[in-house]
């Protein structure tokens, strides 16, 4: 049987992560607990998810699905650390575009230590070179799936989404860092998975107190985006799963665990959902779809009580 092929195409960055007790005031120094780098970026951070997630750490080469990273770096050190650290998970890079002239894309992340929260300001720099024009076509082979953010340009994104309905490639998509985007982007979308503040952002929401948990005319709006499998990551509280052929939903309970950092726990969660529904890809049932978010959760959770971001990520043979 052929091994089924994701195809990531998103954003590569290298991550400058300080930890602090807290966040200091305006025109306020302090003195940080610690700093370090690693490497990250959406869409490498997804990719790598889909990668140890779908692999035991002492057999890091073999797996149940191929992954490929399709995006952009500067030349330079940081992306060449990038490449190489994707190449020993078993990643594909060899669609991944080195730029002469640009720097590597590189997000300052602050760890607030006490609750383990965290806030990024990005610098997309060779990311945003990915255009329109270099996705006419998707490079051989074609991929079962296509797992999608917003971390490369919008109108880029908007031609993935045109090339993946027009060859009927399953598209998986998290739109985040989360915009308004066109009603008709969505028709390509199978799964669209979202926390509470990007649903609210994508119905033109923003700033309400709305629960997301519960039905009403907000989650209705999500709803006729018209994507078959909806997801909505609720924090503390769980996850949220729309299977909207019905509609049917079912809200899945937050796994008990120490926070430490929650930088990758989203796109943790993305990788393991991508693995799961492929691993089981004849099987689109409610029930089936089930348990790939419960899967996912528990992943996300193992994430979550480690520092860092790819290297927080865990294996599957960690997820029990």
């Amino acid at each position: 049987m052929t091994i089924p092929l994701i195809n990531v195409i998103g954003s590569l960055n290298m991550d400058l992560v300080i930890r602090t007790a807290r966040l200091p005031a305006a025109g306020e120094t302090l003195i940080s607990q610690s700093f370090d780098t690693g490497c990250g970026g959406k869409g490498a951070n997804q990719a790598v998810a889909c990668a140890r997630l779908s692999r035991h750490r002492s057999s890091p080469r073999q797996g149940l699905v191929r992954i490929k990273m399709i995006g952009a770096v500067g030349d330079d050190l940081f992306g060449r650390d990038i490449v190489k650290g994707l190449q020993e998970v078993g990643i594909d890079a060899t669609c991944i575009k080195i730029r002469d002239g640009e720097k590597t894309g590189v997000g300052a992340v602050i760890v607030e230590e006490q609750s383990g929260e965290n806030r990024i300001l990005l610098s997309p720099n060779a990311n945003y070179s990915i255009r329109p024009d270099d996705f006419s076509t998707l490079p051989p082979p074609q991929p079962d799936l296509i797992v999608l953010q917003l971390e490369i340009p919008v109108d880029t994104t908007l031609q993935i989404l045109r090339v993946a309905k027009e060859y009927e490639i399953e598209v998986l998509f998290n739109p985040a860092p989360a915009q308004k985007l066109p009603d008709d982007a969505f028709k390509a979308v199978t799964h669209l998975v979202v926390n509470e503040s990007e649903a609210a952002i994508l119905t033109g929401n923003e700033g309400k107190d709305l629960d997301w948990s519960r039905d009403g005319s907000h989650m209705d709006q999500l709803i006729r985006l018209g994507v078959r499998h909806l997801i909505v990551t609720l924090g503390a509280r769980g996850v949220r799963y729309v299977y909207t052929d019905g509609p049917v939903s079912a809200i899945f309970g937050a796994e008990k665990v120490q926070v430490k950092d929650t930088t990758a726990a989203g796109d943790t969660f993305v990788g393991a959902y991508a693995v799961a529904i492929l691993r089981n890809r004849n099987d689109r049932s409610f029930e089936a779809m089930s348990e790939a978010v419960i899967w996912a959760n528990k992943a996300a959770a193992k994430t979550v009580e480690r520092e860092g971001a790819q290297c927080a990520i865990p294996w599957s043979d960690e997820v029990t």
